[in-house]
């Protein structure tokens, strides 16, 4: 699979889905696509046909505002059908603005920001338990570090040695209100992980093959959890919307989700035709 021309493929999907429902989180969905779509195609065990076994990875969107990126990528991999993305954000629809674990590859009700890292803990610690072989995963927003419950996660994972836990952080520098540095920064995120007793790795967060890399060196270090600080651009694929906080939670208009499309299907071609190479 080409996972670079997939990522910008299921970005089609979510601007589909928020222009058509006229609410989401566009640019952090944008930002996060090659993250989940590397875990998701490369890395973990996890399918349609596993989910209601407890032998198998496990995964939480701690930013949940960003469910739009996980439905495209769910409904890809065969959880649900792709007609269902149509109902997101419609009365009555379980297909709601945040992760809903009554959907089908969906783990855990996320989006109240610092929870997802302090689930993911008690997940693995869990598994070392059971003595499972398995990992859990975890994708974290850059802003939600602000939350001290993060903080609690990982000094409990570093004392419990969790070499079957990973998170990544989104660190695309940009929330709601601004950049992340001027409303509480998040900078030398890896030397406060280290500290609490991680390994720790900083890459670009939009290359795919630099995040299989990172990927695979988190499943061979052993004794301590992984951190991988994932380098985005919020908004990636349009660059009207790139490094700009507006787009945090906007529905483009007309004109806007015309040029978006037209952008990401040029660069979704480009990436097949460079694979054809």
């Amino acid at each position: 699979m080409n996972a670079k021309a997939k990522a910008y493929a299921l970005r089609r999907e979510v601007l589909d889905m928020v222009y058509r429902s006229k609410a989401g989180h566009i640019g952090g969905d944008f930002s996060v696509m090659e993250i989940l779509t590397v875990l998701y195609y490369d890395i973990m065990d996890i399918t349609p046909e596993n989910f209601s076994s407890n032998d198998r990875d496990h995964f939480i969107l701690s930013k949940g505002h960003s469910v739009e990126a996980l439905y495209a990528v769910l409904s890809d991999r065969g959880f649900f059908p792709k007609e269902d993305l149509k109902t997101v954000s419609t009365f009555q629809s379980p297909y709601i603005g945040h992760p809903n674990n009554k959907i089908n590859g969906i783990e855990m009700n996320s989006g109240s920001l610092g929870h997802g890292l302090p689930v993911a803990v008690g997940m693995a610690l869990a598994m070392k338990l059971d003595q499972k072989p398995h990992r859990v995963y975890t994708v974290l927003g850059d802003g939600e570090l602000a939350e001290g419950s993060n903080w609690e996660g990982a000094m409990a994972a570093g004392h419990y040695h969790l070499d079957n836990l990973c998170a990544v952080i989104d660190r695309n520098g940009l929330q709601i209100s601004g950049t992340t540095e001027e409303v509480m920064t998040a900078e030398d995120v890896e030397k406060r992980f280290s500290a609490f007793g991680w390994e720790t790795v900083r890459v670009d967060g939009n290359d795919c093959d630099v995040l299989k890399a990172a990927f695979q060196k988190a499943k061979e270090t052993k004794g301590k959890p992984f951190l991988i600080v994932a380098d985005t651009v919020k908004g990636k694929g349009a660059s009207f919307m790139e490094n700009r906080a507006g787009w945090h939670h906007r529905v483009p208009t007309e004109e806007e989700y015309l040029a978006a499309k037209e952008e990401l299907e040029k660069k979704e071609a480009f990436y097949h035709e460079a694979e054809g190479k």
